[in-house]
C-alpha cells in the first residue's frame, strides 16, 4: 500500500452542510416546490402489457370540471424521423401506437385539483387491440414469441436480423483461447444462474413542477441525479432548445441509478404550455413500481475451471439481461465486471439484451454487475470446496494486481483488491466459529467508477468566507468532500466553505451523479477552481507587496513571500485579500471545466454468516462485513455509509426482493407491503472496514465508493446459504419457500 499522507480536512468527519435543513423538514424536494396559479397533473396508464392502441378519446375527459388541457402522443414532436432508440426512449414517456408493459403512458391531464386529474385521467377512453405478452426473457427468445419491435435490429450481431426478434443487444468479450484454458482445469463447474428484476426502493416518488412561458421559455424543479441531462432528454423528446429549458435541482429522497433517466418532466411542460398553468406531477408509489425503471432479471451461465492448486485456468460466461420494453439494459457493464477481479489468461464473455413486456430498465447502483457477479463468485466458491481451498486464499491466489490486463480492455494501475482479501482474512468476524445450521459466504465486488465532464466556480466573499459552485445532485453527502476538498486545497477550515448546487443556467455543465463519478469528477473541478483562486490570490498579494506573482507562496490560506524574497511584511490571509479586492482588481474567483479521466476501478470483499431454519427455509443474517477499496475516504462516515447501505439493498435483492407478474404480464407487488424490502429488524449490525490504495490519477487518490457496495451481497449471501444447507442455489430470491424446497428435495 502506498505511503499514508496527511492531511489536515480531508479525511475528518463533519456534520453534512445539508444535515440541519433535512432533519427539520425545511428542504424541498421534488414535490415541495407551490407556485401561483399551479394546477396538478395526472396519467392515464394502460391495463394492458402489450396491446396496439387503436383509438383515444379525451371528449369527456376535456369536458370535466377544472381541467385546463389534456395531451397525447399526438401532442408531441413527430417521431417519424426519430432513430429507432431515440423513439423508444420517447415512446417510453408516452405511448404512440403501442403499448408494451402494463402501466404504460397513453394519455396526461391537467386540472385544477389532484382529485379532478385523477377521474379526468380515468375519464379518458383507450381502444385497445390486445396482444400477447412475453415478460420472461428466455420465452421472448423463442421461435414464434411475441414481438415487441417489428423494425428492430440486434445492434453487435454478426448477422442482420433473420426476420422479427427481441434480442435487442449482443456482445462478445475474449481474452486468450477459452477451451485451452478448461482444457488445463483439473476441476471445471458449471451452473445457470437466475436474479428477478427487481427495484431500486427509494422513498420518495418522481415529481416535478413544469412552467412553460409564453415566450418559449421553460423551467423545471424536480428531484433528479443530474439536471443537466433531465435538461437534455426533456429538450430532446419536445424538439426544444437547450437554451430554452433551466431545470432547477431540488434536494432527492433516494434514488440509486433510478433518477438517472426522465418519465414526468416532458409530459408537465406539455400541459403547462397547453394550460398555460405551472404544473405539478407526483407519482403515487404502485406508479413507481409499475412504470419507472426497474434493474434487469438475468439469466447467467458461468463456467471456471481450476487447477487443483487453485490456479484458475479459464473463465466463461453466458449472460442474458431483460431489458424490459425498450434497449437499455447494463449488459455492457455487467459484461465488463464479472471477471475483472482475477488474473486469468483464458476469458471469454458473450451476451444478449432482450426485449420483454415489462418497464424499460434504469440503472440501479453499479447496473449490471451484482446479477454478473452473483453468477460468477458462487461458481468460485463451488470451486473452492470442490479442491478444499480456502475461498479468501482461492481468490488471493488469482487475484487483480497492478499491471493485471483485465478481459475487458484496460491494465490496472495500482488497486486494492489484495488488501482488501487480506484484511477480510485477518478480520475477527471471519475468525468466529460456526454451529449447525450456520453458513458463511465469501464474494468480491467490481466497479470500474466514471469520470466525465464536471464545471466549479469558487467566490472569495469580503469576509474570507469561499462560495463553490457546482452542479452535481447531492445524494451521498457530496457537498460535504467538496467542502472538506476545497477546504485542503485552498488551506481554510471547513467551516469556512459553502458549497451550492446551482441550476442548469447559474452553473456549467455537470454529467449525472451516478457511476461513482461525483467525488472523482467534480471534486477534481472544485480543486481545480481552487487552484485557480489561489492564482488569482497570489497575483492581488503580489501587488498589495509590490513584488512579482512568482516570488508569493500559499500555505495554510495565507499568502506569504517565497523564501530569501527580501520584503518585510506580514502573511495576507484569503479574508485580507478580499477586503482589499476592488482596489487590486475586483472579485476573486475560480473557475474549472474539465472530461475528467482515469477514474480508479474499485474493489470490495464482503463476508457474511447466516442461520437456515430447517423447517421454514427462513434464512437470518447474523452478520454482516464490507471491505472496500475507497483509494482515499474523503469523508469516512459517508464512505460507510455507501458501504452499509449496499449490504443492506443487496440483502434485499438476494433474500425477499423481486417483481413478480402474472401470466398477462401485470405487476402483482407494486408496493411496499408486497413488495419486501428490509427493515431495520431484518438486518445486522453492518460492519465496515476502510482500504485506502490510493487511484494515481486523482490528487487526493479518490476512487469513488458508491457503486460497489451493492455488488458483491448477493453472492456472499448466496454462498453463506448454500455452504449453510449444503446445496448450490442458483436462483433469487432465497426466500423461505425456495430454500425449503431445496432443503426438502433430495
Amino acid at each position: 500500500m502506498s505511503e499514508a499522507v496527511d492531511y489536515r480536512y480531508i479525511g475528518s468527519r463533519p456534520i453534512r452542510p445539508d444535515g440541519v435543513e433535512k432533519v427539520t423538514g425545511r428542504a424541498n424536494f421534488g414535490a415541495d416546490e407551490a407556485l401561483p396559479g399551479m394546477i396538478h397533473g395526472k396519467v392515464t396508464r394502460s391495463p394492458h402489457a402489450h396491446a396496439r392502441i387503436l383509438s383515444i378519446d379525451t371528449s369527456k375527459a376535456e369536458a370535466m370540471p377544472g381541467v385546463l388541457a389534456v395531451i397525447t402522443a399526438a401532442d408531441f414532436p413527430d417521431r417519424a424521423g426519430f432513430g429507432f432508440r431515440l423513439r423508444g426512449f420517447s415512446d417510453n414517456l408516452m405511448a404512440s401506437d403501442k403499448v408494451l408493459f402494463q402501466g404504460h403512458p397513453v394519455a396526461a391531464v391537467a386540472a385544477t385539483s389532484i382529485r379532478a386529474a385523477e377521474l379526468a385521467a380515468a375519464a379518458i377512453e383507450v381502444e385497445y387491440e390486445a396482444l400477447p405478452a412475453v415478460t420472461d426473457a428466455l420465452e421472448a427468445m423463442q421461435p414464434g414469441a411475441p414481438i415487441l419491435h417489428e423494425a428492430m435490429i440486434t445492434q453487435g450481431a454478426e448477422e442482420p436480423n433473420d426476420g422479427p426478434t427481441n434480442i435487442s443487444t449482443q456482445n462478445r468479450i475474449a481474452k486468450g483461447d477459452i477451451e485451452a484454458g478448461f482444457a488445463e482445469a483439473d476441476e471445471i463447474v458449471e451452473r445457470t444462474f437466475v436474479t428477478p428484476m427487481v427495484h431500486q426502493g427509494y422513498i420518495e416518488p418522481h415529481a416535478c413542477v413544469a412552467v412553460w412561458k409564453e415566450d418559449g421559455q421553460a423551467t423545471l424543479w424536480c428531484s433528479s441525479q443530474g439536471h443537466f441531462d433531465v435538461r437534455n432528454a426533456t429538450a430532446r423528446t419536445l424538439g426544444m432548445d437547450l437554451g430554452d429549458l433551466r431545470v432547477v435541482p431540488q434536494e432527492i429522497g433516494g434514488g440509486f441509478g433510478g433518477k438517472t433517466t426522465i418519465y414526468l418532466e416532458p409530459l408537465a411542460l406539455k400541459l403547462s404550455q397547453k394550460s398555460g398553468r405551472p404544473v405539478k406531477m407526483a407519482m403515487t408509489r404502485e406508479e413507481v413500481f409499475r412504470a419507472t425503471g426497474p434493474a434487469s432479471g438475468t439469466v447467467n451461465t458461468v463456467k471456471i475451471g481450476c487447477k487443483r492448486d487453485g490456479t484458475i485456468t479459464a473463465m466463461q460466461a453466458k449472460l442474458i439481461y431483460e431489458a424490459g420494453a425498450y434497449p437499455g439494459s447494463p449488459l455492457g457493464a455487467g459484461s465488463m465486471c464479472i471477471f475483472a477481479p482475477y488474473d486469468v489468461e483464458h476469458v471469454l464473455i458473450e451476451g444478449q439484451e432482450v426485449v420483454v413486456n415489462r418497464p424499460r430498465v434504469a440503472a440501479y447502483r453499479a447496473p449490471g454487475a451484482p446479477q454478473s457477479m452473483y453468477a460468477g463468485e458462487s461458481v468460485l466458491d463451488e470451486l473452492a470446496q470442490r479442491i478444499d481451498m480456502d475461498p479468501i486464499d482461492f481468490r488471493l491466489k488469482n487475484a487483480a494486481t497492478e499491471g493485471t490486463h483485465a478481459a475487458y480492455g484496460p491494465t490496472f494501475q495500482a488497486v486494492g483488491l489484495v488488501e482488501c482479501l487480506e484484511a477480510a482474512k485477518a478480520h475477527p468476524n471471519y475468525q468466529r466459529a460456526l454451529t449447525e445450521g450456520q453458513g458463511r459466504g465469501i464474494a468480491v465486488g467490481f466497479w470500474f467508477n466514471g469520470g466525465n465532464q464536471s464545471a466549479a466556480e469558487v467566490h472569495v466573499a469580503d469576509s474570507g468566507m469561499v462560495k463553490v459552485v457546482e452542479g452535481s445532485p447531492d445524494i451521498g453527502g457530496s457537498r460535504a468532500s467538496m467542502a472538506l476538498m476545497a477546504a485542503e486545497t485552498l488551506g481554510i477550515p471547513y467551516e469556512r466553505i459553502r458549497v451550492n448546487i446551482s441550476d442548469t443556467d447559474s452553473t456549467g455543465y455537470c454529467a449525472t451523479t451516478g457511476g461513482s463519478r461525483t467525488t472523482f469528477a467534480t471534486g477534481l473541478a472544485v480543486m481545480r477552481a481552487c487552484e485557480d483562486a489561489i492564482v488569482e490570490l497570489k497575483k492581488r498579494a503580489a501587488l498589495t507587496w509590490g513584488i512579482d506573482e512568482d516570488q508569493v507562496d500559499w500555505a495554510e490560506g495565507e499568502a506569504r513571500p517565497k523564501p530569501g524574497v527580501n520584503v518585510e511584511v506580514d502573511p495576507l490571509s484569503i479574508g485580507d485579500l478580499a477586503k482589499n479586492a476592488a482596489r487590486t482588481g475586483g472579485p476573486i474567483s475560480g473557475l474549472a471545466t474539465l472530461n475528467a479521466q482515469g477514474p480508479g476501478p474499485a474493489f470490495s470483499v464482503n463476508m457474511t454468516d447466516v442461520e437456515v431454519d430447517e423447517e421454514t427455509g427462513r434464512v437470518t443474517v447474523l452478520g454482516f462485513t464490507a471491505i472496500q477499496d475507497a483509494g482515499k475516504a474523503i469523508h469516512p462516515d459517508y464512505v460507510e455509509g455507501q458501504m452499509q447501505g449496499g449490504a443492506a439493498q443487496g440483502i434485499g435483492w438476494a433474500l425477499n426482493e423481486e417483481y413478480i407478474y402474472d401470466a398477462d404480464g401485470v405487476l402483482e407487488n407494486p408496493g411496499f407491503l408486497d413488495y419486501r424490502v428490509p427493515v431495520a429488524s431484518d438486518l445486522p449490525m453492518i460492519d465496515t472496514e476502510i482500504v485506502e490504495v490510493p487511484n494515481p490519477n486523482h490528487p487526493f487518490g479518490v476512487r469513488g465508493c458508491g457503486e460497489t457496495p451493492i455488488v458483491a451481497p448477493l453472492a456472499a449471501v448466496g454462498n453463506a446459504v448454500s455452504r449453510a444447507i449444503g446445496k448450490r442455489m442458483t436462483e433469487l430470491p432465497l426466500s423461505p419457500p425456495r430454500v425449503l424446497e431445496a432443503i426438502s428435495h433430495e
